[in-house]
């Protein structure tokens, strides 16, 4: 279970904030309220905050071993006194940051001795992602990534992230898989076997029929030159004297 250390709240109620848009799984961002006009209502994007865990929302960790939860946060505007915090589900805080400018890392503010902030804001990702130490079963369950940036008018997001622990990981049983692999293998080795034993066949038929081609030429030539011969010396005979 986690316990907070000295100077942060426990108990305390999750972000507050607006109903947000979700884009993808893990990442939330929102809409403005919709300008008032005289006869006009037009909506606008603001200042697009997202704050994302990642492609998947989901973490599995083995009891007693470290895991990561990311978390990153973008904005179009920059930011000034960024506050973050990370909560367990909802309502217990276990790590809460400021930053002052894009120039300057996260400082801490409060923190549960088994959580160690492992990111960074001054490069080009705005990494404040947390390590969870020496993991329990008890430590199942929703992690929510906060973050509040006061120069986009107090704008608020956050994004969640699930784990779950287990004693072992269970390998994935990838025997069907393999058997299909080596079904299709094997038909596709035996496709190719067949186009290659068709192109000899082909081939050596060709050849077979191109030599019987050329034996009829041949011997209708000698024909031709028998006879043509025997012709010549028949009308070489002189006629018979009266």
């Amino acid at each position: 279970m986690l316990q907070p250390e000295a100077g942060l709240q426990q108990g305390r109620s999750g972000p507050s904030h607006a109903p947000h848009h979700s884009l993808h799984p893990g990442t939330v961002s929102s809409l403005s309220p919709p300008l008032s006009l005289p006869g006009l209502h037009i909506f606008a994007v603001a200042f697009a905050l997202e704050v994302s865990v990642g492609k998947t929302n989901t973490v599995m960790a083995l009891n007693n071993s470290n895991v990561l939860l990311p978390c990153t946060f973008t904005t179009c505007i920059g930011f000034q006194d960024l506050v973050f915090t990370w909560y367990f589900n909802s309502t217990e805080m276990i790590y809460h940051g400021k930053i002052k400018s894009k120039a300057s890392e996260p400082f801490l503010v409060g923190r549960n001795p088994r959580v160690e902030f492992v990111g960074s804001t001054t490069g080009k990702d705005n990494n404040i992602s947390i390590v969870l130490k020496n993991v329990e079963f008890s430590d199942a369950g929703k992690y929510t990534c906060h973050v509040k940036n006061p120069k986009e008018k107090d704008a608020q997001h956050n994004a969640t992230i699930f784990l779950t622990v287990v004693q072992k990981m269970v390998e994935a049983d990838n025997t069907v898989t393999l058997i299909i692999v080596g079904v299709v293998g094997g038909l596709i080795g035996l496709l190719i076997l067949f186009m290659l034993v068709k192109r000899v066949v082909l081939f050596i038929i060709k050849k077979t029929q191109d030599g019987k081609k050329e034996c009829l030429v041949s011997s209708s030539g000698n024909d031709n030159t028998e006879n043509g011969l025997a012709g010549s010396k028949a009308e070489q005979k002189a006629p018979p004297k009266a």
